[in-house]
């Protein structure tokens, strides 16, 4: 059941680890970049109005995307959270695709299908990324929705965006402003926790299998019922990525601070969050976000976790139907 913000308590950052994380969870990602030169695209596959497209950016990073519905209809850009890929967002693809939209999901660099970088794994880069796709593709008034650390991207990206070219942004389960435990956020995460996801990589496969079996999904929760197929569908995202760029993404989605970009969004922001999300605590996230944005709405879902796109795909697309149509 979804309620209004404001009223749910934080929720606690469990541990469910046995690993070297030692009872560390799990968190989302985040980045921007410099602005690169106009790419050259190359196509790798096409069929019907459903395209599987890449560009290669100014540095010779390959970024790999999908392009999916009519050309003419509004468009709907989404952000994957970390160590993930665009096939994360299947289950919002489909349903928009069918409802008349455009929909865009890229590999964001290092990660899926995308070049292996083993530099430019930083959120001005990322969001420089971002920038080329939407002046290659010319998306026009589109609407930008980011999970986790695809929430900070899409939140610099709205913020650095030219005219014309956003409508609307959607912030889920997202990271901004910041995670990193400081004397300015004093709510934050203490960097062990994200020393302790670098500690992971030692066996990277083990742990992407405990993180989706455990607090991703809220499959660690007493009378959770873990869904075999939704577990390896992550693992498989995650190994496809480069352990380097995901290693260093850590730093991206923990240590970017996007306070001055919320602040500078001028248009519609939905920012949705699960109160019982143990990746990125809500108190530190959503319920600081929403005071910093200028035209901000906050929804909070009662006892979802951090992947409820996942879970709960059946609230959360009408939901973001709503919000965009609105």
């Amino acid at each position: 059941m979804m309620q209004k913000s404001g009223t749910a308590d934080p929720p606690l950052f469990l541990a469910n680890r046995r690993d070297v994380l030692g009872g560390i969870a799990i968190a989302g990602l985040i980045a921007t970049a410099p602005t690169l030169a106009a790419p050259s695209h190359r196509q790798t596959s096409t069929e019907g109005d459903i395209r599987m497209d890449t560009i290669t950016t100014k540095d010779g990073t390959v970024i790999f995307y999908k392009d999916w519905g009519p050309k003419t209809a509004q468009p709907i850009v989404f952000h994957h959270g970390w160590p993930l890929s665009a096939d994360d967002w299947d289950a919002q693809m489909l349903f928009f695709l069918e409802q008349g939209f455009r929909v865009i999901a890229h590999d964001r660099r290092g990660h899926g299908r995308s070049t292996q970088t083993d530099t430019g794994n930083d959120m001005d880069t990322y969001v420089a990324d971002v920038l080329e796709l939407a002046e290659h593709l010319d998306l026009k008034n589109a609407v930008h929705i980011g999970h986790s650390t695809g929430g900070g991207e899409a939140a610099r990206y709205a913020a650095r965006a030219k005219p014309g070219r956003l409508a609307k942004a959607v912030l889920v389960g997202a990271v901004p402003p910041i995670m990193l435990k400081s004397d300015k956020n004093p709510g934050g995460l203490p960097m062990s926790v994200f020393d302790g996801f670098r500690a992971g990589f030692a066996n990277r496969a083990q742990f992407y299998l405990d993180i989706p079996n455990g607090p991703f999904y809220g499959f660690n929760r007493p009378g959770a019922k873990v869904i075999e197929g939704t577990v390896q569908n992550w693992w498989r995202q995650g190994m496809m990525g480069g352990a380097k760029a995901q290693y260093d993404c850590v730093k991206a989605f923990s240590e970017t601070d996007f306070t001055e970009d919320l602040k500078a969004i001028n248009v519609p922001v939905l920012v949705l969050h699960g109160d019982d999300d143990q990746v990125v605590p809500i108190a530190d996230a959503a319920l600081l976000s929403i005071k910093l944005l200028k035209k901000g709405e906050l929804k909070v879902y009662k006892g979802y976790p951090h992947g409820m796109l996942t879970t709960h795909a059946d609230v959360l697309n009408p939901d973001l139907l709503a919000f965009i149509r609105k």
